[in-house]
């Protein structure tokens, strides 16, 4: 994969198809008045990642800030110490849908939930929560990686993870994911990977999203595009989509800052979504096109202010978009 980002794509030249398709919604958002979203039909969520340790102590209270500032749908990163009953009581207080969870192969911390190496238990938890997405939100850590439980500094086990994953594991991965999403199928769930910026690095034997693209099965594998990542990696996010067409069916909205140097080491500059270097107005009609309909906003540490603060300015931005 040779499509490497430009300055261009960031700051506004996008592929013609794209600059096409701004244009024709441009047109139809001016003479509805309504946002991108809205005249698409589409609700927006949050990722609950993005509301930091502090959520699982301060959960109904968070949920309920996220409706006020207009979030209809959250993806959850794990299950917050929570039963899927209580989480399913919580978001309906709220007012909250939610479609997509980010579940592991195994459990990372105590109080995750649900996990791939259970199956029964996570489709019986998925059908009580709602959900529809099962997406992995990580790579397996390679054997001698050590445990990320026990590591003092998270950033670092990642990074050491990312060097040291292979494009046999990546096989391996790819093949896990064709497994699971057929068990996950006969109960009308979907299987999903999300990135971060590790997938793109070049390895001996090809980089890791080649093979999870070309080695999965399109009727059983979705992914998560993760915008913020990929751009950290210095790839297009509008090449990716048409490189791999209907391969996406969500994406993580995430800004980063023009001082972010391209990366595969989990290295980034984090912005609020509208104040950072993508171009959303290019890349949001490309990815409705190509059948991306889940939408959560996300952002990584450190903030300049509050979470919540940062994520309503990311929302309202969002919710101002007419094309």
């Amino acid at each position: 994969m040779t499509h490497q980002l430009s300055r261009r794509a960031f700051m506004g030249g996008a592929a013609a198809s794209a600059t096409a398709a701004l244009a024709a919604s441009s047109a139809l958002a001016a003479a509805s008045g309504q946002s991108f979203f809205q005249r698409r039909g589409i609700d927006l969520g949050i990722q609950l990642y993005a509301l930091g340790n502090t959520l699982a102590a301060n959960l109904d209270p968070m949920l309920a800030e996220v409706a006020r500032i207009g979030y209809r749908k959250v993806e959850l990163a794990g299950f917050l110490g929570r039963t899927a009953a209580e989480l399913r009581a919580a978001f309906d207080t709220a007012g909250l849908v939610c479609r997509s969870a980010h579940i592991p192969q195994q459990a990372f911390w105590p109080g995750q939930g649900a996990t791939l190496a259970d199956m029964p238990r996570l489709i019986d938890d998925a059908h009580i929560i709602g959900l529809e997405y099962i997406v992995l939100p990580l790579f397996p850590f390679p054997k001698g990686a050590g445990s990320i439980t026990e590591s003092k500094d998270v950033g670092s086990f990642l990074r050491r993870a990312g060097e040291m994953i292979t494009a046999d594991d990546w096989k391996v991965l790819a093949d896990m994911l064709n497994e699971k999403g057929a068990a996950l199928a006969t109960a009308g769930l979907r299987i999903g990977y999300h990135n971060h910026n590790f997938e793109f690095a070049p390895k001996p034997g090809g980089k890791g999203y080649e093979i999870l693209m070309e080695r999965t099965d399109p009727a059983l594998v979705t992914f998560e595009m993760d915008a913020g990542w990929v751009c950290a990696a210095g790839v297009d996010p509008i090449a990716l989509i048409e490189l791999y067409p209907h391969r996406f069916r969500l994406m993580h909205v995430k800004d980063i800052k023009a001082t972010t140097r391209p990366n595969f080491s989990m290295l980034q500059d984090p912005a609020e979504v509208g104040s950072g270097i993508i171009d959303w107005h290019h890349i949001l009609p490309v990815a409705y096109a190509a059948g991306i309909t889940e939408y959560y906003v996300e952002q990584e540490p450190p903030f300049v202010g509050s979470r919540i603060a940062a994520l309503e300015k990311s929302f309202r931005y969002l919710d101002r978009l007419r094309f």
